[in-house]
């Protein structure tokens, strides 16, 4: 058999080679097709690598003698690895080929190679990050991974809303990295190695531990866009380009649940408030992300915030893992911990499947405002068709690959409160009805989404205009859309591979012999999953042959009596969610103009709504301010003297030594 390290290696090279063609290339168009033909192959390499790696269940390691003073680098590919290595290499050749049509370099001569360049280094990056095993090449690995992105996301940043956006990503972006430094300096004094130990390797039950667990938490959380450390992510995923938010969302914010999930699984007797705060984390996040995109007018932002919604439900079922190992329920351990590691593949495939059927919208409307579009079903069916598979796929509806792993989720809930005191431990109870709420809620702003940019007539002379996307932007659609239905009508076929991860985090839960078709009833799943498709065709077909038969009339919607209706007439995003944000006013702070209305011949008004980012200007702008302003002396040492600053680094360095020397000596 191949080495699977081998295949991840050869993916890389591929995939950072792809950045090359379109900037040597005298066709641009030929370039662009070369790049995403790399693309492809890295896919093929990396994703038989990753599948390799998961089939021997065995770690397999190289060590790089780099030369830095740091000890010998190490890579290897374990089923963890493996398993991220899947959604990565899939949604960037997805991406690349995407770009073919959606960013074509004919019509973009300036920003196409250079936004193809850092696609490259971005996916080089990711795959670097989860295989890296020394904490300086994964810190090294983060840095490019966040400095590409910020190149990727503002290549066309001639608007300042972009520009802006790609600021707030960087600067927070480093706030984590920060975290991170912290993460692996004291992960270092707990191991003495720069190189990341082995599962349950260390205790848990030390000031330690608890230490790089918050780290963890804060560095990985940001990444990963946690309440309340969520706020780059919004804004950074609307203004980049489709596919680079598709990216960004279906694999890059991964990697602060990689991180999480590779720090909690170094850690052995795990005590079970780690668990209740994943947990607490995963509920805020998940209903604070679902109730900011009911009140969103812009489809990308609205995708964006139910990213922080389903980063949200991966947390809780990490939470459910930790709190299920902690008290010894292996059923409970590996449940949560499948589920997560599932619904994190399902994010990637149908968040990534959304992010293009947007972005094929706004190709075609040239708008990213719902209310601008309507009566895309007629115009646009395959990209109809995709993301409403991708809408119901978020939603948690069966028969798609969302409820799969919200299936899984659910069980180790409800084990939870059968197994576990619920009197001590409430926790299951209460986080149940909020998975469900969060579902419940998602559900009906997809109804809203599709009802208002689908259905109905166009809003706009753009979108009454519009025309289906090329087959370079379908085919990616279509791959994902079958990846969602795949695992949706056969979750049996991916769950030997979630329990091979599952047990490599935790050598313990194989001597229990727990096995996912013992407790979740995958079979039974697909069954009904089928059935249900069935149905739904059955009727579907039934439902064309009755229309087929009867005369079909054309008329405008009725307007309530008045004579000459409009598009205007129609609900608005606005409208539609009225009542939900007027529900949750109290969190959201709507802003509205409300017109005044006077005589019997009142002159034209209009009405504005508006959600802001509540957290971000009405607490982080204005702490950011403050501190501006208390900082500002402190700027002074920053002068552009250079002998000035050759005397800091002096004074620094004895400082050092004088401390290192009397450290010795005590």
């Amino acid at each position: 058999m191949i080495s699977p390290i081998l295949l991840t290696v050869t993916g890389i090279l591929l995939a950072a080679s792809a950045g090359i063609p379109l900037l040597v290339a005298g066709n641009p168009a030929k370039g662009q097709k070369i790049a995403a033909t790399l693309h492809v192959l890295a896919a093929t390499a990396g994703v038989s690598g990753a599948l390799a790696a998961l089939a021997r269940k065995e770690v397999e390691t190289w060590s790089i003698d780099w030369g830095i003073p740091f000890g010998p680098a190490e890579i290897g590919v374990d089923p963890l690895s493996a398993l991220f290595l899947l959604p990565i290499f899939t949604i960037s050749a997805c991406c690349a080929v995407y770009a073919v049509g959606y960013w074509p370099a004919e019509q973009n001569p300036e920003s196409a190679p250079k936004l193809t360049l850092f696609l490259a280094v971005l996916t080089a990056s990711l795959v670097t990050i989860v295989i890296a095993r020394h904490a300086v090449l994964f810190l090294a690995a983060w840095e490019v991974m966040t400095v590409s992105c910020y190149f990727a996301m503002t290549v066309g940043g001639r608007r300042k809303e972009v520009r802006d956006a790609g600021t707030l990503y960087l600067v927070v972006g480093h706030l984590g990295v920060l975290a991170l430094f912290a993460f692996f300096s004291l992960l270092k004094g707990a191991t003495s190695s720069w190189l990341l130990p082995g599962a349950g390797a260390l205790p848990a039950t030390s000031p330690a531990a608890t230490a790089i667990f918050i780290a963890a938490l804060a560095g990985f959380g940001i990444k990963s866009g946690i309440v309340p450390l969520h706020i780059w992510l919004p804004s950074a995923h609307a203004n980049a380009p489709s596919h680079v938010s598709a990216i960004m969302s279906g694999v890059l914010i991964k990697m602060g649940i990689y991180g999480m999930v590779r720090a909690v699984s170094l850690f052995t007797d795990i005590p079970f408030w780690w668990g209740v705060v994943l947990l607490a984390a995963g509920i805020v996040s998940g209903l604070v992300g679902v109730v900011f995109a009911i009140g969103q007018h812009d489809i990308k932002r609205l995708l964006a915030y139910h990213s922080i919604e389903n980063i949200g439900i991966i947390l809780m079922g990490l939470g459910v893992s930790l709190m299920g190992s902690s008290r010894g329920m292996p059923a409970l351990a590996l449940l949560g911990t499948a589920g997560a590691l599932l619904h994190t593949l399902n994010h990637a495939t149908f968040k990534s499947l959304l992010f293009f059927g947007a972005g094929s919208v706004i190709h075609a409307c040239g708008t990213r405002e719902i209310d601008r579009m309507g009566g895309l079903l007629r115009r646009m069916p395959l990209t109809a068709a995709f993301f409403l598979t991708g809408a119901v796929a978020i939603c948690g509806l069966p028969p798609l690959n969302g409820f799969v792993s919200e299936w899984l989720i659910y069980l180790g809930l409800f084990r939870g409160i059968i197994d576990a005191d619920t009197f001590n431990d409430p926790y299951f109870a209460l986080a149940a009805p909020a998975l469900a709420l969060i579902g419940g809620l998602a559900l009906a702003c997809f109804v809203k989404v599709f009802g208002i940019a689908f259905l109905g007539t166009p809003r706009s002379d753009r979108s009454a205009e519009s025309h289906e996307a090329g087959p370079a932007m379908l085919a990616p659609m279509g791959v994902l859309a079958a990846v969602c239905a795949g695992i949706g009508l056969f979750p049996q076929a991916v769950a030997p591979l979630l329990e091979t991860v599952v047990r490599s985090l935790d050598p313990g839960l194989a001597a229990t012999g727990t096995t996912l078709a013992g407790h979740a009833s995958l079979g039974m799943v697909s069954v009904v999953s089928l059935v249900l498709l069935l149905l739904v065709g059955a009727t579907t077909l039934l439902y064309r042959h009755r229309l087929a038969r009867s005369p079909v009339g054309v008329a405008q919607t009725w307007g309530c009596g008045y004579l000459a209706p409009t598009a205007r007439m129609q609900y608005t995003a606005s409208s539609f969610a009225a009542t939900l944000v007027g529900l949750f006013s109290g969190l959201l702070r709507p802003h509205t103009k409300t017109p005044l209305i006077q005589g019997h011949f009142p002159k034209q008004v209009s009405f504005r709504s508006h959600v802001p980012e509540a957290l971000l200007e009405g607490f982080y702008l204005p702490l950011f301010g403050l501190l501006n302003n208390r900082l500002s002396l402190v700027r002074r040492l920053q002068h552009g003297r250079l002998h000035l600053y050759i005397l800091y680094i002096v004074v620094t360095l004895i400082a050092l030594l004088a401390w290192s020397h009397f450290r010795i000596r005590s």
